[in-house]
C-alpha cells in the first residue's frame, strides 16, 4: 500500500519507544488549533514535546491523577493513553480489546467516528503481543470505507482496508495484528 503524507507532517517518533506517545501529540494538534500552530512553527519542538508527553503519561501522576507505573522503556500503555484523551473535552476514554471476532464492530466505530474527525490510537503487534500505537486520522477510498492512519515509525499514513483489519494483516511491518482500541467511553461498551 502507498504510504502518504499526512498534510504535510512528516515527523516520526523520536525514540523506539515513543510511539503511543507520539501519537497523543498528533492527536492534540489534530483538536487544539494554537497547540497545532505552535508545533507547526517550528518543527524542532516535535521531538521534545513527544519525550516530554511520554515522561508524562509513564510516571505515578498525570493530570493530578493516581496512575499505574510503567517502566518507559515498555512504551506507553494503552490505560495511559485513555485517561490522557480523557482530559480533553468530550470526556472520558477507554481501551477495548480487539478480539477476532470483534473487529468488524470495531472497525465500524473507527470509520464513524473518523467520519468525525475524531484522531483514535490503535495498539498493533504480532499475534503474540502488542508492539506498536498508530493513530487514525480519517477515511479513505471511493466510497469512504478505508482508515486513513498515520504509523509514527514512518512519519505518514497508510490505507487500512476492513478485510486487512478483520484478518490481523495489518501494514505496519512487523505489526501486522490490531491488540487495541481507545475510544470515547459511549463508543466502548
Amino acid at each position: 500500500m502507498p504510504e502518504r503524507p499526512w498534510l504535510g507532517w512528516p515527523h516520526r517518533q523520536p525514540d523506539q519507544r515513543s510511539c503511543g506517545a507520539a501519537c497523543l501529540v498528533l492527536a492534540t494538534m489534530r483538536t487544539d488549533p494554537s497547540y497545532d500552530a505552535r508545533l507547526r512553527g517550528d518543527p524542532g519542538l516535535w521531538p521534545a514535546e513527544v519525550q516530554r508527553t511520554h515522561r508524562e503519561v509513564t510516571r505515578l501522576r498525570d493530570a493530578g491523577r493516581f496512575a499505574l507505573p510503567w517502566p518507559r522503556l515498555l512504551g506507553t500503555p494503552p490505560w495511559a493513553v485513555a485517561r490522557r484523551l480523557g482530559h480533553r473535552p468530550g470526556g472520558r476514554w477507554r481501551t477495548r480489546p480487539l478480539r477476532v471476532g470483534r473487529r468488524p464492530f470495531a472497525f465500524d466505530a473507527l470509520l464513524v467516528l473518523a467520519r468525525h474527525d475524531v484522531p483514535l490510537p490503535v495498539y498493533v503487534g504480532s499475534v503474540l503481543l502488542p508492539r506498536h500505537v498508530v493513530l487514525v486520522v480519517g477515511i479513505t477510498g471511493a466510497s469512504e470505507d478505508e482508515l486513513l492512519v498515520w504509523d509514527p515509525a514512518r512519519g505518514g499514513t497508510l490505507t487500512v482496508t476492513r478485510a486487512a483489519f478483520d484478518a490481523g494483516r495489518l501494514p505496519f511491518g512487523r505489526w501486522r495484528t490490531p491488540w487495541f482500541v481507545v475510544l470515547p467511553a459511549g463508543l466502548a461498551g
